[in-house]
């Protein structure tokens, strides 16, 4: 069983910053990629930014310049920095990770999701 679990949400004013982490835990060969996700009520899931195992970073246009992703590969943590928040950024984000796990002796690779921290930006 794996379990991703998010922290660091919260109520900012505009302009203000926020750093989410999201750590793997429980019983697993590797993670692979890990993303950070937000949805809004109404609104599809949207792909704010991921990262591989090796570092390459790829960002939604609307947050480009101000989020930045991090991961600690020893620490199975990854990390959103949010900089210069606007009310748009208010949203429940989510922690994504491709996992592989050993099953009955072979490996497979799942997708696993945390239960969400809410962000809220006031103005």
């Amino acid at each position: 069983q794996v379990q991703l679990v998010e922290s660091g949400g919260g109520l900012v004013q505009v302009g203000e910053s926020l750093r989410l982490s999201c750590v793997a835990s429980g019983s697993f060969e590797s993670i692979a990629g890990m993303a950070w996700y937000r949805r809004v009520p109404g609104k599809q899931r949207e792909l704010v930014a991921a990262i591989s195992r090796s570092g390459i970073r790829n960002y939604a246009d609307s947050v480009k310049g101000r989020f930045t992703v991090a991961r600690d590969n020893a620490k199975n943590t990854v990390y959103l920095q949010m900089d210069s928040l606007k009310p748009d950024d208010t949203a429940v984000y989510y922690c994504n990770a491709d996992v592989t796990v050993v099953v009955t002796g072979d490996s497979l690779r799942k997708d696993y999701w945390g239960q969400g921290t809410q962000v809220t930006v006031s103005s």
